[in-house]
Formats: C-alpha cells, structure tokens, sequence
C-alpha cells in the first residue's frame, strides 16, 4: 500500500499541507499531478506558489486546476478566492472583475482605518471575499451593551478583518475514491484579547472536469461568551457576464434600496447598463424566496443569455442577500456584487437594530455552503432561468419605493 503521500492505491485521501501555524512549516511552491495521486482521473492539478513585487510581495496563492475549469485561492488574505475561469471551445468564462487594485496585496500593506475606515479597498480585487467576521458593513463608531452590562464604543472599518487575515493551516485534500473531489482546506483565525475568538474554517472545492465549486465554511464561537458575528459572501463580476443587458435573475419576495439614491432606480434593479463614467453605485437589499428544502437559487447572465453564473445555497444559512451595482468607467471598476449573507452591509449598528446581527454560544458553530455553477449556452442558462422561475412561481415581487434607513 502506498503512502497517504502519494495517495494512489489505498482508501485514504491524499493530504498535502502547505501551511501550518501549529507546526511553522510554510511551502514555498508545490505541484500536485492527477497523473501520480489518481491515475483513472488524471487531467486535473493543484500548485502553490509564492508571489513577489510591490504590494504583493510574499503572497501565498493556490491554483486549482480540474481539467476544465481553474480558480485560485489565497491563502494570505483570508482564503479569497482571486478569480475562476471555465475553459470552454467556444471561449473562456471568467468570475472575476478589473478592479483598479492591481496586484494581490499583502494585508501588511492594508490600513483599514485609512480614510476614514474604508482601508479595506486597497487591497479589494478578488472575485470571492469574505466580510466578517466580527462585523460587517460600513464603517463607524457602534455603541452597544457588552455582557457586564456597561456600554461600550468601537471603532468598526469596512466590512470587517476576515478579508486581511492569513491563514494558518492549509492543506489539499483529495478524495482516493471516484470521483475525486478536490479540496483546498483553511483556518483563519480572528481573535484578540479582551475582543472575538472566532474561528474559521473553510473549504473550497471541485471535481475533476466539473464546471461547478464548492465554498463551505464553518465559524466557531472559541471563547467563553457569547459572541456576535456578520458574514457576508462578497461575489464581484465584470466581463464577460456583466455588459449592457444582462440580468440579474433570482426568485425574489422583496427588494429594498440601501439609499435614497437606489431607491430612485428600484423598478430596474435587476438590470445593467453598459460603463458611465461617474455612475454612482446603488445597492439593493433582497429576500429571496426558498424551495421546499430552503435552498434558493440565482443567476447573473449576459446580454446575449449565453453565459452565466449561479449561486445555490440555503435561506436558512444565508436569509439575506445583497445586490451591488458598480457600473462605472472599466478603468474606475466595472462591478456587479452577488452577496449572500447573514444580514445586509449596513452599519453594524443599524443592523443589530434590525435583529440581523446573530450570536454565537460559547463553543458553538454555524456552518455555510454555496454552490456555482458556471453555464455556456442558451439551453443551459434558460434551464437554470426555468428552475428560478418554478421557485417563483406566481407571487410577484415587492418593490420597496423607499428605503429601510434614511440616509
């Protein structure tokens, strides 16, 4: 029998770490063949490298490679997801955006209190960021009731810690049996004295020659005390699926604007126009209706309806979701944002009122799964139109004319 090592011949999956806190080991560059750990599936690869210059100078990336569709994780910034492609005969589909941020950056060159607590976007090129844990949203003092009873302030910067957090375990994991999923697997940690003890761990995977992934996570409560947290699955897209005319397709019970200014354009949230320079961004906050089983289903598509991405997951996990339309200049960041999460990107405060702001128990966990799928062609994305139109059904959604907080 071979080792766990090699992986071939033997129950056991292939473990592989290349980072790890616990025993200060770090990978410099690794390469992981399907050939050598799962010869009856072999087209597929793992490698790690390192990244240098500027800003992203000493960068941990792992790029995943399933024989058909690729994306890259990084590790140094929270297990991010950078972008992914499908390699398709008729062209490549991309889930990524051109953000003006050009290199990965290291989180040592990221100051979240920077102007005014809006650091964060220094380093916000990914495809997948996570914003969390400990808060969410936008930037400010919150003022609330700790559990001695004494209310305290803070200082919150935008969408949280997670996103600027390396890693401290990671390995790959490959399943020995068929069909061989594929799993990238991390710890990031957001602890501090007299402050949260949350845990991440996080899992993102695939199968050899699939046009689907998988993003599953857990968070824990480690300290003694209840402990609130916000997550939100920042999913950003430029071209090829967002141009003038493509649509945002989801099976909705009600939309509300963040603001004033989304608000004037609520009648056309789930559509796109093409780049304007000096377009302001309007967010829109959104109910989703479930299936039976609580899982919802929704879907970006391009203007000609023959490439999309779709996002499943559960309502129960993730009961909010937030729509973010950028479409400014290409060079300012020509953006769509698809954000499942546990409430909206409001100030911690406002949403805390809302009750969207949930608690962990001491030592408790909560997990969540989101799968995409990546479709060419128009039988394929009008499948996953008619699956969205089914959950639907006939109740038509409401449109809020104003928003939930005044500016």
């Amino acid at each position: 029998m071979k080792s766990a090592e090699t992986g071939a011949n033997t129950a056991e999956p292939f473990r592989k770490v290349l980072i790890s806190a616990n025993d200060n080991s770090r990978v410099e560059t690794a390469q992981i063949n399907g050939k050598d750990v799962t010869p009856d599936s072999p087209n597929w690869s793992v490698r790690k490298l390192t990244l240098h210059g500027g800003k992203q100078e000493g960068v941990d990336v792992i790029v995943v490679d399933n024989g058909r569709l690729k994306f890259t994780v990084v590790p140094t910034r929270g297990m991010s997801v950078l972008f992914a492609t499908l390699s398709d005969e008729s062209g490549d589909v991309r889930l990524g955006w051109d953000s003006p941020v050009k290199e990965v950056v290291h989180p040592a060159f990221v100051n979240l209190q920077s102007r005014g607590g809006l650091g964060w976007l220094e380093g916000f090129n990914e495809w997948l960021v996570r914003c969390g844990l400990e808060s969410n949203g936008s930037p400010g003092t919150d003022r609330f009731v700790n559990d001695a009873g004494e209310e305290v302030a803070t200082e919150l910067t935008l969408h949280g810690k997670i996103g600027n957090i390396p890693a401290s375990e990671v390995e790959i994991v490959v399943d020995a049996a068929p069909p061989h999923r594929i799993r990238v697997r991390g710890r990031v940690d957001e602890r501090g004295f007299f402050g949260p003890q949350l845990e991440m761990q996080t899992e993102i995977s695939t199968e050899p020659g699939a046009d689907t992934f998988r993003v599953s996570d857990s968070v824990t409560n480690c300290g003694g005390l209840p402990q609130e947290f916000q997550l939100l699955y920042h999913t950003n897209y430029g071209p090829p699926l967002l141009e003038g005319g493509s649509t945002f397709v989801a099976p909705v019970e009600r939309v509300t604007p963040l603001n004033d200014h989304a608000a004037r354009d609520t009648a056309h949230y789930a559509t796109y126009a093409g780049p304007k320079l000096g377009f302001s961004e309007q967010v829109y906050c959104l109910r989703l209706l479930p299936e039976s089983d609580n899982r919802t289903l929704v879907m970006l598509r391009n203007q000609a309806r023959d490439r999309a991405v779709s996002l499943a997951f559960s309502t129960e996990e993730l009961p909010f979701f937030t729509l973010w339309k950028n479409t400014n200049a290409e060079g300012e960041g020509y953006v769509t944002g698809l954000e499942p999460g546990t409430g909206f990107p409001n100030h911690r405060g406002i949403e805390r009122q809302h009750g969207r702001v949930p608690k962990l128990a001491p030592g408790a966990t909560r997990s969540f799964h989101i799968d995409f799928g990546i479709h060419v062609g128009e039988a394929q994305t009008q499948s996953v139109a008619a699956r969205i139109a089914a959950i639907q059904g006939d109740r038509p959604p409401l449109l809020d004319s104003t928003p939930e907080n005044k500016d």
